[in-house]
């Protein structure tokens, strides 16, 4: 089913590596302290899906606030702290790369299969990620060399680009490695980020379902759902 394309763009998180779990531990911590320090009800896990996943780290924030009805002003990149958006954001980086740097991250065997089936073939491949830690959760897991462009957050960032849902940063990353999207596949495990692939009307959009449900995920527009990427090598 994925041989027939020319080049194969994945979201990271969640997709090659399980740092979902990293992420959603620093988000728990910092919404945690957050919630307390305000009185508010606790945090629940059904948040992180609900507002934070596949998003940017600040546009996750304020959806996530907004849905609580609560309004913080947007603060600038510096601000670390409970007082504005970006300090919330850049407090859960901070918990983010302290877990990363401590326990390191593997990637997913059956994305390991995969990537090794596409290496074989020489298939250019792109890491697309709303994050702004893709290149060090590489480094950490061993994989920057198998991938010929990263269009992260940092890049989004640089180059003023719209985050996902928007197709931007997945056509950016089509781009870059010379194809157009009709000829590429985009994984993703995200919502937003399944809605930007169709968006982008790439040739094949899969979702992987870590946690979002297979019919979100569909109704997003994934073209096929797999809980585990060895799926498409049967």
């Amino acid at each position: 089913m994925i041989d027939r394309y020319d080049a194969y763009l994945f979201d990271l998180d969640g997709v090659i590596t399980p740092t979902v779990e990293l992420h959603k531990r620093a988000w728990q911590e910092t919404f945690d302290a957050f919630f307390a320090s305000r009185g508010e009800a606790p945090y629940e896990d059904r948040e992180y899906f609900a507002f934070l996943d596949g998003r940017p780290r600040f546009a996750g924030v304020a959806a996530l606030l907004s849905g609580r009805g609560i309004t913080l002003p947007e603060g600038d990149e510096l601000d670390d702290g409970f007082t504005s958006v970006r300090g919330l954001g850049n407090r859960k980086n901070d918990a983010f790369v302290e877990v990363l740097e401590r326990d390191g991250i593997q990637a997913y065997p059956g994305s390991l299969l995969l990537l090794d089936h596409l290496a074989s073939r020489d298939a250019p491949l792109a890491v697309v990620s709303s994050s702004r830690n893709a290149e060090p959760v590489l480094r950490a897991a061993g994989l920057r060399d198998r991938f010929l462009a990263v269009v992260d957050g940092e890049v989004a960032l640089a180059e003023g680009l719209p985050g996902k849902p928007a197709p931007d940063t997945f056509l950016r990353a089509a781009a870059l490695l010379g194809v157009a999207p009709e000829q590429a596949v985009v994984f993703e495990d995200a919502a937003s980020g399944v809605a930007a692939g169709h968006a982008g009307r790439f040739g094949l959009v899969v979702g992987v379902d870590r946690g979002a449900g297979r019919d979100e995920l569909t109704a997003a527009g994934a073209d096929v759902v797999v809980t585990d990427l060895e799926e498409l090598l049967a």
